[in-house]
């Protein structure tokens, strides 16, 4: 997955955090760009269209590591972002993943693991956007083209984050099937991800809450969850 010319910007204040994130990143192929606050990383994933943004999210400055969220949510196409953060709060997990994040880690943390979450998110990501365009499938006032990898309310195109979609994608794909929250995961966001079964919740109320009620997603008591 990881060559030369994919590029990942890392946003962290601990200079001896963000040399240990990038050597490893290195090793593994990837071209880093490395930023000690926000201002600078936002103008680093402007200047390089990265394939991934690592935050921290406490930063230094005005704006903290929640502003990048923030901004790369509203970006269009979204920005593939994992969270490295000594806040392990649910509160603060579930306010990252809500901001559009693919993936939350805490410190500390180990390396290889980090690593081995950046090639997931990228495989995921890679995955959803090869391939043959399929039709636009419409529910109501909404449209999703998993092709162009665009959700349309009303004809206007809904900013979702890089997970949104996916999540989005998957539960199209299997429409009329009532899915687990562990089905979800596995499928969305891969076996080898560690996470809580509540993510999914997350991402599910911030669909509804992007998408309006005209979205047939439906909770399936005891189980998970159905579209259609």
């Amino acid at each position: 997955m990881a060559s030369d010319e994919v590029s990942v910007v890392v946003i962290e204040d601990d200079p001896h955090i963000s040399d240990l994130v990038a050597m490893y990143l290195r090793r593994d192929g990837f071209r880093v760009v490395q930023a000690g606050d926000a201002e600078r990383g936002l103008a680093a994933i402007g200047r390089e269209s990265p394939r991934l943004v690592i935050v921290d999210l406490g930063l230094p400055g005005e704006l903290d590591g929640l502003d990048v969220c923030r901004q790369l949510a509203a970006a269009t196409p979204p920005v593939p972002l994992l969270i490295l953060s000594a806040r392990d709060d649910e509160v603060d997990r579930i306010l990252g993943l809500e901001l559009g994040a693919d993936d939350y880690v805490t410190k500390p943390f180990s390396a290889r693991e980090l690593v081995a979450r950046v090639h997931a998110i990228l495989r995921r990501t890679s995955t959803h956007a090869g391939g043959q365009a399929p039709p636009v499938v419409e529910f109501a006032n909404v449209a999703v083209d998993t092709g162009r990898r665009e959700a349309r309310r009303d004809g206007e195109v809904v900013a979702l984050a890089t997970r949104e979609f996916d999540l989005l994608a998957f539960l199209v794909e299997n429409q009329g099937l009532a899915l687990s929250r562990q089905q979800l995961l596995d499928g969305v966001w891969g076996p080898d991800w560690y996470g809580d079964e509540r993510t999914v919740d997350v991402h599910v109320r911030q669909l509804r809450k992007k998408l309006g009620t005209d979205l047939p997603l439906a909770t399936v008591w005891g189980v998970g969850y159905r579209l259609g």
